[in-house]
């Protein structure tokens, strides 16, 4: 279904406020347009033709009473149409942004991997404003000059058939002259909203990395990149100006000029001369049809330049709903055992760019499971594809004996906890964050999973403790403090297989000793994976995989990898090597 279908299929579903919107403006556009023919009247019957040269007031007052009514059906009948058709463009807007939003969170994590931030946000906020702005004012406008433009030449052709027929012409000038407008200002819409899109995406990380930019004296270069982006988007709006200026109201003056030259020559030669002269209340009613016509059609002329802004602001929202995803399921199942199994997988991000390669290991219920290695050896890909952000390329990954891609991704992660290295906080409250407001989970269960990784001696100085504020992303806590958030998160969900990803990484020797007597206690029944680069804060796991380039060239428990003297006893001599070195320094 191409876009405008779509925005068509928008606006129908709408139709409570599109249809009674459009009667109203129908009823305003004919009561405004009866206002010539009861001047005309006037003219004709009481001014021009009445009998002896004296005029008769009774009647004249009469009908400028009724053209005062009309005046004032037309104001009421604008209101209400106006009303009900920015209330449907605003239900039209409020759907779709809500439809991608909704989008947004079925597409897979693959789709975010190589698209800014800033440039999903654009689309959400900026491309969906416009594309309201199409319905608000656009259409409106549209409909609007549409329906006076129809009622003007059918006023036209009933007063002077024949030059009525001439002023038919502006239609097939207006439309070509719209076909030839969107050619150049589609191409140049295109580029304007890719570069709105980057300008977000720019503003955005540097938002996130203002600490990096200025501990590094950055902010000139960052500034010239940004003005540079800015200045190519100033560029292609020049351009769009320009057309924009060719068109609009030096169009509508030579269409006006052209049409008063038509008429005058139609009326100079033609319609005054006996018998067909045409009565003065006719003429005056013709000239005032016509200098009506050129309003809606300025209006329309007007708004190529929205039109073409919103149906490329359109192109872009629809590309991103058209993008395959898949349905956010409710479905439950069983609390796992937490028996897992890794069968000959093979993963790569890109094409046949393997970073995981015939991984193949089991982890029982209640075990835990290390995994260590040099950056870019494979960790993080492990526990991705466990827990269904991506999917294998080969091989299968089974819990409890069925392999997880044959249930959806949500339910896959409903008996999951994670803990990431670097720890994500919503805007809310401490608790908040650790319930993520989820309904089975009370303000007690929040508080002994605290408890429990020792996060209330840590959080306990935060003013209002539990109900303390927590800004975007957690930046007035402290790294420690948010992981300790995220942990206890991950605990409050009482999750049968718990992964912790660097969740020791970032955070103070104190602060990792709580976090590791409660781990000592919280593994029992769960089947726990690890992710460390600190190979001491893992010697009591029941196995350590070793991955060096995506294979596991290692396992083992700690004791056995270091009388192996492999990868594994290189690392952790070279580790407790710095330590030593860092005691005595």
């Amino acid at each position: 279904m191409n876009k405008g279908k779509r925005l068509v299929r928008y606006a129908t579903d709408q139709k409570r406020y599109v249809i009674p919107g459009v009667i109203c403006l129908a009823l305003a556009v004919a009561a405004d347009l009866a206002g010539p023919l009861i001047a005309k009247r006037i003219i004709d019957d009481h001014i021009a033709g009445s009998e002896g040269g004296g005029m008769e007031f009774a009647p004249i007052l009469m009908l400028l009473a009724v053209f005062m009514g009309l005046a004032v059906v037309t104001a009421v009948f604008r209101y209400a149409e106006y009303l009900l058709l920015q209330k449907g463009a605003n239900r039209i807007i409020q759907k779709m942004r809500n439809e991608v939003y909704g989008k947004i969170q079925t597409l897979p994590v693959r789709y975010f991997d190589n698209l800014p931030a800033g440039k999903v946000v654009a689309r959400i906020t900026n491309d969906t404003e416009a594309i309201r702005d199409m319905y608000v004012t656009v259409l409106s406008q549209f409909a609007t000059s549409g329906m006076y433009m129809i009622g003007i030449f059918a006023a036209l052709l009933y007063l002077e058939p024949a030059m009525g027929a001439i002023t038919l012409l502006l239609i097939p000038v207006l439309y070509i002259w719209m076909l030839s407008y969107r050619k150049y200002a589609s191409k140049y819409n295109r580029i304007i909203r890719g570069k709105v899109s980057d300008l977000n995406a720019m503003i955005n990380e540097a938002i996130q990395g203002m600490t990096i930019i200025q501990a590094f004296r950055r902010e000139k270069q960052m500034e010239q990149e940004f003005n540079e982006l800015n200045d190519e988007h100033f560029k292609y709006n020049n351009k769009l100006l320009f057309l924009d200026s060719a068109t609009s109201f030096n169009l509508v003056d030579v269409l006006r000029s052209m049409t008063f030259i038509a008429f005058i020559l139609y009326f100079g030669n033609v319609a005054l001369s006996a018998p067909a002269a045409i009565s003065v209340g006719a003429l005056y009613a013709f000239v005032d049809y016509i200098t009506r016509l050129f309003n809606p059609i300025t209006g329309i002329v007007n708004q190529f330049s929205r039109l073409e802004h919103s149906l490329v602001a359109a192109e872009r929202v629809f590309e991103l709903l058209d993008q395959e995803g898949e349905d956010v399921s409710d479905e439950k199942i069983a609390r796992y055992r937490g028996n897992v199994r890794f069968e000959n997988v093979w993963f790569a991000y890109k094409d046949e760019e393997y970073v995981l390669k015939g991984i193949d290991f089991e982890a029982k219920q209640g075990e835990t499971v290390a995994l260590v290695g040099h950056t870019g050896s494979g960790k993080s890909s492990i526990m991705n594809l466990l827990f269904r952000f991506y999917d294998p390329s080969e091989g299968r990954i089974v819990i409890d004996g069925t392999d997880i891609t044959k249930l959806s991704r949500q339910t896959v992660r409903d008996h999951m906890g994670i803990v990431l290295q670097d720890p994500y906080l919503f805007t809310g409250t401490i608790l908040s964050n650790i319930s993520l407001d989820d309904p089975r989970i009370s303000r007690e269960d929040v508080e002994r999973a605290l408890e429990a990784v020792g996060g209330d001696r840590v959080l306990k100085n935060l003013p209002g403790g539990i109900d303390a504020p927590v800004v975007e992303k957690g930046v007035t806590l402290s790294a420690g403090q948010r992981q300790l958030v995220s942990f206890a998160r991950a605990l409050a969900f009482d999750p049968a297989i718990l992964i912790l990803d660097e969740a020791t990484s970032n955070i103070d020797t104190e602060t990792e000793e709580i976090i590791q007597h409660a781990m000592d206690v919280l593994k029992k029944g769960r089947t726990t994976f690890v992710i460390a680069h600190r190979l001491s804060t893992i010697k009591n796991a029941d196995r350590i995989l070793v991955l060096d380039k995506g294979e596991i060239v290692e396992s083992g428990s700690h004791d056995q990898l270091l009388a192996y003297g492999g990868q594994y006893a290189q690392m952790y001599k070279l580790q407790a090597g710095t330590q030593a070195t860092g005691k005595i320094g």
